[in-house]
């Protein structure tokens, strides 16, 4: 559903009235187009050492400029010719977004925090990223790369390193423009130049992450691949999607299809004719299938198998609600929300990791939601089924680890889609509202992270739920 208000505020004397009224200014968000600059301009790099160097490096290789001192951003904006190290001066991503004088904008600023060791490591890199954020393009990125707090850290350590978790979230809500902030966490021995945490700083800088705000991704180990054409990391996959028929399913059927997959769509009897549709648009097949019978699993095999000759990706889509406040609910809308959302993904889980027919490097993504994280009013039974996805994927990611594979979920917040659009107006425009970007996601947002995680550069990333909702302005 089209969000009118959105529109209104983004030109004219609807733009002059919101910003009177001091009322809601969400901008267009910046979203992937192939061939199109990374980032709206160059970077700032702040920070030293081997993981700053590697972080410039992939940057440089990326055709985007980079910038290493603060001193040369005036706050103001733009930046001065002095001390920067571009990449290519006749990039498209050095002039996009000019400022005064005909000055790049900064299209993100990236904070190499993998060294810090005491909380007072951490001023200085970030009051100069602080003097920078004035500098920012609109849908400008700022990425920290820093290392994973653990028990076995000195409290000096662990405080330093949790220290990076708070002031991540608190600058991603200061940020305005459709700008992001987002973090990589390294586990211990896993550098900055490692495949998937490359991989994760390309995905958060680009407009494929356009509705990931205030999120970290962990990569727990040194595994993935670079991928040879970062336009189709995709490409001799085999996919499938469950509940692909409409919606947010559909989607990401044809991103996964766009990304070079060919794709298996799954959906129930009743919705053949839809699923037909999307097959032939995405030149995949078609896979009628009630999931919770007992045989979803081996059906999906055989035909991914039969027809394509591999299963790489299982995306879990499907899902139902049957919302009521717990004193009205039945046994009815309870069981069923359970049978679909989270019970028949565990039956086909089971099957095909029992099947010994699934090849290196199986990934498996699950839908989740940000209901099975914070709750919501009248959905105890929804918020049981995706906290339980959350669950499912970090145990399943330790089966899946013998084989190179990985299961993460994907967590959407306020997506505009069929269901959503059914809410009463005042309850939806409010819900669109509460998040750093002002706005509602689009089920295109969900289906490119969940590309990204079902790609060959996040084989480091396991056992992660990654939300998809502009950060939530109460809490995280």
């Amino acid at each position: 559903m089209a969000d009118k208000y959105t529109d209104f505020v983004s030109r004219g004397w609807g733009r002059d009235l919101a910003k009177r009224l001091g009322l809601p200014q969400p901008v267009a968000l910046r979203r992937y187009e192939p061939g199109a600059p990374l980032v709206p301009g160059p970077v700032l790099l702040i920070g030293a050492g081997a993981g700053a160097d590697a972080l410039e490096t992939a940057l440089k290789g990326w055709d985007v400029e980079v910038v290493r001192d603060p001193a040369v951003v005036p706050a103001d904006g733009g930046t001065h010719d002095a001390g920067a190290s571009p990449a290519s001066s006749a990039s498209p991503a050095a002039s996009a977004g000019s400022g005064r004088g005909g000055a790049a904008k900064l299209g993100g600023i990236v904070l190499a925090l993998d060294t810090v060791a005491r909380p007072e490591d951490l001023s200085a890199p970030i009051l100069a990223a602080g003097r920078a954020l004035r500098s920012l393009a609109p849908n400008a990125r700022v990425v920290t790369v820093s290392r994973r707090s653990s028990t076995a850290d000195e409290p000096a350590l662990a405080a330093a390193r949790a220290g990076v978790d708070g002031i991540l979230r608190s600058l991603a809500k200061e940020l305005r423009s459709g700008a992001t902030g987002n973090g990589i966490l390294l586990a211990e021995g896993v550098g900055a130049d490692a495949p998937s945490a490359l991989g994760a700083l390309r995905f958060l800088l680009s407009g494929r992450s356009a509705f990931v705000d205030g999120q970290f991704v962990t990569v727990g180990t040194a595994k993935g691949e670079r991928p040879g054409d970062p336009e189709k990391p995709l490409a001799g996959k085999v996919a499938v999607v469950t509940g692909a028929a409409r919606g947010i399913g559909a989607a990401i059927a044809r991103t996964l299809a766009r990304d070079g997959a060919k794709v298996v769509v799954v959906d129930v009897p009743a919705a053949g004719d839809a699923l037909a549709k999307v097959a032939n648009e995405v030149r995949g097949t078609a896979l009628q299938l009630d999931i919770t019978k007992p045989e979803a699993g081996e059906r999906i095999l055989e035909h991914a198998l039969g027809r394509h000759g591999a299963l790489d990706i299982l995306v879990h889509n499907a899902g139902v609600t049957r919302d009521k406040l717990l004193a009205n609910m039945d046994a009815w809308r309870w069981d069923s929300v359970i049978a679909v959302n989270i019970a028949a993904q565990l039956r086909i889980n089971d099957a095909l990791l029992g099947s010994g027919r699934l090849g290196e490097g199986f990934r498996i993504v699950s839908v989740a939601s940000t209901s099975g994280i914070a709750g919501n009013r009248g959905q105890t039974n929804y918020a049981a089924s995706k906290a339980g996805v959350i669950g499912m994927v970090r145990s399943t990611a330790a089966r899946l680890a013998p084989i190179g594979g990985t299961a993460n979920a994907v967590a959407p917040g306020f997506i505009e889609t069929e269901m959503t659009a059914k809410i009463p107006f005042a309850t939806r425009e409010v819900a669109r509202r509460l998040n750093s970007l002002q706005q509602g996601g689009l089920p295109l947002d969900v289906a490119e992270a969940i590309a990204f995680l079902a790609s060959d550069a996040a084989g480091g990333i396991s056992g992660n739920v990654l939300r998809v909702c502009g950060q939530n302005l109460v809490g995280q």
